[in-house]
C-alpha cells in the first residue's frame, strides 16, 4: 500500500492560523519542505481555487480542503488537529481536524485509490475520534494506515434476500474527496435502512461502470454529484433524486428514503428516455427555474465560443490578406479561381478570399449552436437536432440572437417533455433518435415561423432604429451607450445589438459620410475591452483569480486583440455583477475615446489585425489600453473590497467552455 502520510506532515494542537486560507498556506509550506511537493505556493493556490468552487468543511469538525495539482510530486495527505479550530464552512460550525489530501494531475491510480478509501473513512466516528486522542504524529499515520487497510479488506454486510436496490452515482469537481465520502455515506445509510445499493464513484480513481444488469433491475437512483453525470442515458425511466455531493454526504439516510419514496409515486420524477435531462421544476427542488435557465444559456453560449474565435480569426486573417473590399467579392473569387488560376488580385486576395469565406462560414453557426446547445443543456442529445433547426430558423426569420435563445429554450423544453412520455418498450429505441427531434422541431420551429420570430425580428429592427437615431445626439454620449452595450451581455444579444447596428451601417460609409466608419471603430474598441482587461487583472493579481481564470486570461490576450468579446465570458459567469460591472467602465471609456477622437474602422471584425483599415491607429491603440486599464482596476478593487454574500459563495460554479 503506498504511504500517503508522514510524520512531518502531521501537526497535533497548532494554531496555524485565525481563518482557512492560512491554515491552507501554512500545510502548504509543511509540504514543501519534504520531496513529496514542488512549489508549496502553487500547491496553496491550487488548493485554495478548489475551495472557492464549495467549503470542503464536511461538519462534525473536519475539514477536507484538496486539489490536484503539478506542484504535488506524489499522492500525499497533510493532517492538522487544531487549537483553536477554524471555520471551514460547514454548517454546524469550525474545523479542529484538517486533512489537507494532495494529489499531482497525474496520479497512478493505485494511490488515488489509497486517498479515496482515507476520504471515505472520514465518516467513520471511531476513526476520528481515535485522531482527536492520539498523542504523537506516529501514532497518528499508524491509525490512518490502519484504517485505510482495514477498508480495503472490509467487506458489505449482508443484506436480505428480495430486498429492494438503488444505484447511485456521486461525483465532484476534483474528484478526490466528496465522492467517495458520499459514496460510502450512502452504502452505510442503505446497510441501515436494509436496502441493496451499488454506486458509481466517477471520480480521479477512475470510473468503475455499473453493470447495466444492476442498474435494470434497480428500484430507484441517487445523484449525489456536482459536475454532470457521464453517461446518464444509461438510467433512463428510473425513478431518481439529484443533489450535490455534499448532501449525499450530509443526509444520506434522507436521500435513500427519498428515492424508494419516488420509486412508489408512479408521478414522481423518471429520468427522461433516451438520456434526456431532467427539467429543474422536476429536479427534486435541488435547482431552480432561473438557475437551470442560466445554465443551458451558458452551456449554449460555451459551445458557441469556438466558433466565435475561429471565424472571427478567419476572417481577420481574410482581410488582412485580401483587403478590406474581400467582403464584396470573397465568393466569386473562390468559385471562379484556384490557385493555379489566381484572380487579377493575386495570391494575397486568393487566400484572402478562402480564410474570409470559411471564417464567415464557422460564425455562420452562431445562433444555430448557440441555440442547440441551449437545447441540448436542458435535454441532452435528443434536444440537439431540434435546438440548431430552431436556430436557423431563427436565422431565417431576422430574429438574430434573441430568436436564437428563445428557439434553444422552446426546443429543449420539448424535447424533455416528450422525453418524459411513457411509452411502450417497442417505441422506446425511437424516441431520441426520431420521435423527439421530429416533434420538438416541429413545436419549436414551427412557433417560431408563425408566431414568435415576426414579433422578435420587429424588435430587433426597432432597437437598431432607436440606436441609429442617436447619432445625432453627440459623438461621445453614443460612444459611451455603444461601448456599455458592448460589454452589458460579452457576445449577447445586447451586445450583438449594437454590433449589428454598426455592420449593417458599414456600407454606407465614406470619406464625405465617416459616421459609420466612426460607429464601427467604437464598437470594436469597446468590444476588445473585456477579455483584454480580464487578462491584465488575472496577471496583475493572480491570488483574486482560480487556476481555471488565470489560464484563460492568458487566451484571453488574444481573443481581446482579436475582438472577441466572449473571450471574458468564463470570467462573468464565475463573478457576474463584478466583472460585467468593471468590464461596462472600462468599454464605455473605450467607446467615448474612440468617437471623441475620430477614429475609424472600414472592416467589420479582426481587432488590431485589421489594423490596415483602422484609421487614427494610435488613438484606438490608446483607446483601448485606457478602458483595459480602467477595466483591470475595477474588477480587482471589487473582488478585493466588495465581497460576495456566503449564500452567492457556495453557489455552484456555472460550466463554459473559453
Amino acid at each position: 500500500m503506498p504511504q500517503i502520510l508522514t510524520p512531518e506532515l502531521v501537526v497535533l494542537d497548532a494554531d496555524l492560523g485565525a481563518d482557512k486560507e492560512a491554515v491552507i498556506r501554512a500545510l502548504a509550506a509543511r509540504a514543501a519542505g519534504t520531496d513529496r511537493v514542488v512549489d508549496g505556493d502553487g500547491l496553496a493556490t491550487a488548493v485554495l481555487d478548489r475551495e472557492a468552487l464549495t467549503p470542503t468543511g464536511m461538519g462534525a469538525g473536519i475539514a477536507i480542503p484538496h486539489c490536484k495539482s503539478a506542484a504535488v510530486r506524489e499522492p500525499s495527505l497533510a493532517f492538522a488537529r487544531l487549537e483553536p479550530p477554524v471555520d471551514f464552512g460547514a454548517p454546524d460550525g469550525p474545523a479542529d481536524l484538517v486533512f489537507m489530501i494532495m494529489a499531482p494531475d497525474g496520479a497512478a491510480e493505485t494511490h488515488l485509490a489509497v486517498l479515496s478509501r482515507l476520504a471515505g473513512s472520514l465518516i467513520d466516528e471511531e476513526f476520528t475520534g481515535a485522531l482527536r486522542s492520539a498523542s504523537s504524529p506516529a501514532e497518528v499515520v499508524a491509525l490512518v494506515e490502519g484504517v485505510v487497510a482495514d477498508r480495503d479488506e472490509a467487506e458489505a454486510a449482508p443484506v436480505a434476500e428480495g430486498a429492494r436496490s438503488i444505484v447511485a452515482v456521486t461525483a465532484c469537481p476534483t474528484g478526490i474527496a466528496h465522492t467517495y465520502m458520499a459514496a460510502d455515506a450512502l452504502k452505510a445509510a442503505a446497510e441501515r435502512a436494509g436496502v441493496r445499493i451499488a454506486v458509481e464513484t466517477q471520480g480521479s480513481s477512475g470510473t468503475k461502470r455499473l453493470d447495466p444488469s444492476v442498474i435494470a433491475a434497480a428500484d430507484a437512483v441517487v445523484f449525489a454529484v456536482d459536475v454532470d453525470v457521464r453517461e446518464r442515458g444509461r438510467f433512463a425511466g428510473k425513478p431518481y433524486v439529484q443533489v450535490p455531493v455534499k448532501r449525499g454526504i450530509d443526509a444520506a439516510d434522507a436521500l435513500i428514503a427519498e428515492a424508494l419514496g419516488h420509486a412508489d409515486d408512479p408521478s414522481g420524477p423518471r429520468l427522461a428516455g433516451g438520456g434526456a435531462s431532467e427539467a429543474a421544476t422536476a429536479d427534486s427542488g435541488n435547482r431552480s427555474l432561473g438557475g437551470t435557465v442560466k445554465r443551458a444559456l451558458l452551456t449554449g453560449v460555451s459551445y458557441m465560443i469556438p466558433f466565435v474565435a475561429g471565424g472571427g480569426l478567419l476572417i481577420a486573417l481574410g482581410f488582412l490578406l485580401g483587403g478590406f473590399r474581400i467582403t464584396e467579392v470573397a465568393g466569386d473569387v473562390i468559385i471562379q479561381n484556384t490557385l493555379w488560376n489566381l484572380p487579377d488580385g493575386g495570391l494575397g486576395q486568393y487566400l484572402g478570399a478562402v480564410l474570409f469565406s470559411i471564417g464567415a462560414a464557422s460564425m455562420s453557426f452562431l445562433v444555430p449552436a448557440l441555440s442547440g446547445y441551449i437545447a441540448y443543456a436542458i435535454a441532452d442529445r435528443p434536444g440537439i437536432a431540434p435546438g440548431f433547426v430552431a436556430g436557423a430558423v431563427a436565422g431565417i426569420m431576422d430574429a438574430g440572437f434573441i430568436g436564437g435563445l428563445v428557439g434553444g429554450l422552446l426546443a429543449g423544453l420539448a424535447a424533455w417533455w416528450i422525453g418524459t412520455w411513457r411509452v411502450p418498450s417497442w417505441l422506446r429505441g425511437l424516441m431520441p433518435v426520431v420521435i423527439i427531434p421530429l416533434l420538438a422541431s416541429i413545436f419549436a420551429s414551427g412557433l417560431m415561423v408563425m408566431l414568435l420570430g415576426g414579433p422578435i425580428a420587429s424588435l430587433m429592427a426597432a432597437l437598431t432604429a432607436w440606436l441609429s437615431s442617436l447619432t445625432g445626439t453627440g459623438t461621445v454620449l453614443l460612444g459611451l451607450l455603444l461601448g456599455t452595450m458592448m460589454a452589458f451581455d460579452l457576445g449577447g444579444p445586447i451586445n450583438k445589438v449594437a454590433y449589428g447596428f454598426a455592420v449593417a451601417g458599414l456600407g454606407a460609409g465614406s470619406l464625405e459620410n465617416p459616421s459609420p466608419w466612426l460607429i464601427m471603430a467604437a464598437v470594436m474598441a469597446a468590444g476588445m475591452v473585456p477579455p483584454l482587461g480580464m487578462a491584465l487583472a488575472s496577471a496583475l493579481d493572480r491570488r483574486l483569480f482560480t487556476s481555471a481564470e488565470r489560464e484563460n486570461g492568458k487566451a484571453a490576450w488574444l481573443l481581446g486583440a482579436s475582438f472577441i468579446s466572449e473571450g471574458a465570458i468564463p470570467f462573468a459567469a464565475a463573478d457576474p455583477l463584478r466583472v460585467i460591472a468593471a468590464s461596462i467602465l472600462g468599454s464605455a471609456a473605450t467607446g467615448a475615446i474612440s468617437m471623441m477622437a475620430g477614429v475609424t474602422s472600414q472592416a467589420p471584425h479582426g481587432g488590431f489585425f485589421v489594423f490596415f483599415a483602422i484609421g487614427n491607429l494610435l488613438m484606438f491603440t490608446v483607446a483601448i489600453a485606457v478602458g483595459t486599464v480602467i477595466t483591470a482596476l475595477a474588477v480587482i478593487a471589487l473582488k478585493r473590497w466588495a465581497r460576495r454574500a456566503p449564500a452567492e459563495q457556495e453557489a455552484e460554479p456555472a460550466l463554459v467552455a473559453a
